[in-house]
């Protein structure tokens, strides 16, 4: 599997506070099957359009993306790639930079501020499309306010905006309604990939996701969402589609063994 939205980069930001961290989220990804990661470390849109802050943020993630390789090369099974997190806190973030892309491409993991949905989300989206850019939304189910019926969802991937749920929400490990959103978008075939969002603490999700959706009877679709779809990003291509997920099954089946039936 390929894990692009992560915090593994020691000391950077919230996620891996020192390289021990980062070496044991690294075999955690290995144990897991994920076989390539790349580091997304938290960048602020509107810092690009600062030329003395936006240098002095990516010399700090150099260096943190200089221990992250030392660290792995303890786990050299794993190869690691270099990308970002940018909040569209501007709507016109400057990335020119290939270090704010994943892997250098010309997709860009995206996130919203606050975890709200800005009023020019759809706008903003659609800006970096007519840039060149090809927005990665990073978890869309879990904008508390985002608009009703997955209106939001729609809209974006209308604008060529791409979608990345992460893995814990299809558990419920970011609450109840984040797990339906996620689930929503399976069943309509709006979601493109399923990356962890790992921040180097409690356990990571991807194969627990992975296990859940081929309980559910769409190995299929994991394998779209968590190798074919990340491998063609990475290697400059579009994503294929997702076949729909049926609903999963309501609680009382799944306990009586029933499934899908």
């Amino acid at each position: 599997m390929i894990d692009f939205h992560n915090h593994l980069m020691p000391a950077v930001d919230d996620g891996a506070g020192d390289a021990e961290q980062a070496e044991q989220a690294l075999r955690a990804c290995l144990e897991q099957g994920v076989r390539t990661v790349v580091a997304t470390p938290h960048v602020n849109g509107a810092l690009t359009g600062d030329a003395r802050g936006v240098a002095e943020r990516l010399a700090e993630l150099d260096r943190g993306w200089e221990a992250l390789v030392a660290v792995g090369a303890a786990v050299p099974e794993v190869r690691l790639l270099r990308g970002a997190e940018v909040m569209l806190d501007t709507p016109h973030p400057d990335l020119s930079d290939p270090r704010l892309r994943l892997g250098g491409t010309a997709y860009v993991l995206v996130e919203f501020p606050f975890m709200t949905v800005p009023p020019n989300a759809t706008q903003a989206l659609f800006d970096l499309r007519m840039r060149g850019w090809t927005p990665v939304l990073a978890h869309p189910e879990r904008y508390g306010n985002a608009p009703a019926e997955l209106r939001g969802p729609e809209e974006w991937r209308r604008v060529g905006a791409l979608l990345q749920v992460n893995a814990g929400s299809l558990l419920g490990r970011y609450g109840s309604e984040a797990q339906r959103v996620a689930n929503g978008l399976l069943a309509r075939g709006w979601a493109d990939f399923i990356s962890s969002d790992y921040h180097a603490r409690g356990r990571l999700s991807v194969a627990d996701a992975r296990a859940e959706l081929e309980r559910r009877g769409a190995g299929e679709q994991a394998r779209l969402l968590m190798e074919e779809n990340p491998r063609r990003m990475l290697a400059g291509e579009a994503p294929l589609p997702v076949p729909p997920l049926a609903a999963a099954p309501p609680l009382w089946r799944r306990v009586l063994g029933l499934g899908r039936g």
